[in-house]
């Protein structure tokens, strides 16, 4: 039996065609594989409608609004103290007593120079109106009596000093000085007998940086929290903002050594803010963490703060389309909450923005200029 021979040039078509195929199948199968990776590659975020609100963080110090440091208005060494820490006062209370001893023996003094005065100012009297005294021996006499008279009242007034009361409602809060101490008076430094705090009534003092105090207005709400209470959560209401910053930097008359360090610095402004505390659990001096409501836009169209770049236009968003291109969309932006931005404009809800991005991988051309880096031109 004859088996018919295949022509050469048939069977290198035919090798040609399987060839041909199976490079075209390959071909296939990577740009398949290639999208694939490409696909897994990027991560998209939908334009979606949510609340926002936009707070702005602070630090602070818990403080009664109305305390009063107790000192006295006379130099004397402490007696008895009437009272202890924790003690509730009311306004005119006596809370300590002071030594006396040697105010009353002025006061003594100043009494008996009195009486003395008065009798000699009583004898010049008559013996003027008879005739017997001169009008100067009468002024000169007068004018004893009175000075005597303003003596007495002087040691009167120290005297009563010796008599501390408090001079508001409040808490003793902290130790009193203790009996024995010696309470000096003066302008500059004065003994501190005891301090008296209203603690119905707190304020938080915060600071806040410079690039946030344009967003805080009186009236604006606020939760905090405080390190002894981590899973309560505290409300308050701005209720001033400090019109110098915390340095007072902007202040000409300042040395220029302090201006120079305060330049380098971080300007920060006072902002008080009124605190609810019907428990009465908040203590003076607690750390407060401060989160300052300074805006809520409810049904706001937002993406993540993630997917927002900027150049030189402006800000904007990549952009995947139905088909699977990619387009840089420019958006004008309102609010930014912790992880989100209000879209003004520039997207619709639904649409895709991409929220993850491909790092190119460097061509060989270009690894080969960066080794040949510092060596001499290629050829």
């Amino acid at each position: 039996m004859n088996i018919p021979q295949i022509p050469l040039a048939a069977k290198i078509g035919l090798v040609v065609v399987v060839l041909a195929g199976a490079a075209f199948g390959g071909w296939q199968y990577y740009q398949g594989q290639q999208a694939a990776k490409q696909q897994a590659a990027v991560e998209t975020t939908p334009v979606a409608r949510m609340n926002l609100k936009a707070t702005v963080s602070a630090t602070g110090t818990i403080r009664p609004v109305d305390s009063v440091e107790v000192s006295s208005k006379i130099t004397a060494r402490i007696k008895q103290v009437l009272v202890k820490e924790n003690d509730t006062v009311k306004a005119g209370q006596t809370v300590a007593i002071l030594d006396g001893k040697d105010y009353e023996s002025k006061r003594d003094q100043a009494q008996f120079k009195v009486t003395n005065t008065k009798a000699k100012f009583d004898r010049a009297s008559y013996l003027y109106s008879i005739g017997a005294d001169t009008q100067e021996q009468y002024e000169d006499a007068a004018y004893n009596y009175d000075t005597a008279k303003s003596a007495l009242e002087e040691t009167e007034s120290d005297l009563a000093e010796t008599v501390i009361t408090a001079p508001m409602d409040g808490v003793v809060v902290g130790e009193p000085k203790t009996a024995g101490t010696m309470a000096t008076q003066g302008s500059d430094n004065p003994t501190v007998i005891m301090r008296i705090a209203d603690l119905s009534s707190k304020q938080i003092m915060a600071k806040i940086d410079e690039t946030d105090i344009g967003n805080i207005r009186v009236g604006q709400e606020a939760t905090f929290t405080v390190d002894t209470f981590t899973n309560r959560k505290f409300t308050a209401r701005v209720s001033k903002i400090s019109q110098t910053d915390t340095g007072n930097t902007w202040d000409t008359q300042s040395s220029s050594s302090s201006s120079s360090s305060s330049s380098a610095s971080v300007i920060y402004y006072y902002v008080t803010l009124d605190v609810d505390d019907p428990d009465n659990v908040l203590l003076p001096a607690m750390t407060a963490r401060v989160e300052i409501n300074t805006a809520d836009k409810p049904d706001a169209l937002a993406v993540p703060i993630s997917t927002l770049k900027t150049d030189t236009n402006g800000s904007y968003v990549i952009v995947r389309n139905a088909d699977g291109s990619q387009e840089n969309r420019y958006v004008t932006t309102g609010i930014y909450s912790d992880e989100f931005v209000e879209i003004l404009s520039g997207l619709e809800e639904g649409e895709e923005v991409v929220s993850t991005y491909t790092v190119k991988k460097k061509s060989s051309s270009s690894s080969s200029k960066s080794s040949n880096r510092g060596g001499p031109p290629a050829m």
